[in-house]
């Protein structure tokens, strides 16, 4: 949800001590049965909202700079973590204030895009702050800002039958409920078709114990398009280092099946903003 306002000139400076100078040392292994394998870095212009993995194992990046002009200027300000599912690329927009709509752009595998609007329902929150679709690719699961007790489900663009073929109008599906509060979940992912991983920006302990958790969300029964319940449980805080002081901000997450590798991004304090940390684990066991 970051916005920013960075010169290049800045960004240059910044990035250059980060490489040089932001050495820590390796971080334990993190509770929940993952591993911390490794960092990398991203432009955050282009790369601080979200990430997905390709078949081929390479990284898709989303940032504010990764947005369409048309689509900006139709009011789209705002681009969230995206996923990938045969092929196809799913983007979550949300507009301003007082936007009464939330936007999905499904990009199929010949370049193709596709705008899929829904209309807010009644109590529903204007954020838009990710895509994961299920592994069976017929369902996408998006959500809210602030306190939150649902992850709410639609009918996978161009992948369910259910859903208009080549864009238009996209009604909610049976949401997920969860049997716990969660605040501020900026992006998810599916690691099973019962079990998605969530990155929160909650840094309050007021929900969880640790600052700005990762989160494991156990659904009763695969998605159907039914309403479902979903069992939340922290599995570790995400890492906060950096040689800039201040606040954290966590971003999108990944999981990559081929290669078991989780990842998620965490947006260090300013100046050193401008470089997006990408964290990656590996299962602990089997």
């Amino acid at each position: 949800m970051t916005v920013w306002k960075a010169s290049t000139a800045l960004f240059g400076a910044v990035a250059l001590a980060v490489m040089t100078g932001g050495g820590a040392s390796a971080a334990p292994a993190a509770p929940g049965g993952w591993q911390e394998s490794g960092t990398s870095r991203v432009n955050s212009l282009t790369g601080s909202q979200g990430l997905a993995s390709r078949a081929d194992g390479t990284l898709l990046y989303r940032g504010l700079g990764s947005i369409p002009l048309d689509l900006r200027m139709k009011g789209w300000g705002h681009i969230g973590d995206p996923d990938i599912a045969k092929g196809h690329t799913f983007d979550a927009y949300q507009g301003g204030d007082d936007a009464q709509s939330k936007m999905f752009a499904v990009t199929a595998p010949d370049g193709k895009r596709h705008l899929y609007e829904h209309k807010l329902d009644a109590g529903e929150k204007l954020n838009n702050s990710f895509a994961a679709v299920s592994p069976d690719n017929q369902w996408l699961v998006s959500g809210e800002w602030g306190d939150q007790n649902r992850l709410q489900v639609f009918p996978a663009p161009l992948l369910n039958p259910s859903a208009p073929p080549a864009g238009g109008a996209l009604p909610q599906a049976g949401q997920i409920t969860l049997d716990k509060p969660v605040r501020d979940i900026q992006g998810c992912d599916f690691v099973s078709d019962t079990r998605l991983v969530c990155a929160s920006n909650d840094a309050s302990k007021q929900l969880w114990p640790e600052d700005r958790p990762v989160l494991q969300v156990d659904l009763e029964r695969p998605l159907d398009g039914k309403p479902v319940t979903g069992r939340v449980a922290s599995l570790f805080a995400v890492p906060q280092r950096s040689i800039c002081s201040g606040s954290f901000e966590t971003e999108g997450v990944d999981y990559d099946p081929a290669r078991r590798t989780l990842r998620v991004e965490v947006v260090p304090p300013a100046p050193c903003l401008v470089t997006t940390t990408v964290y990656a684990y590996k299962p602990t066991t089997g």
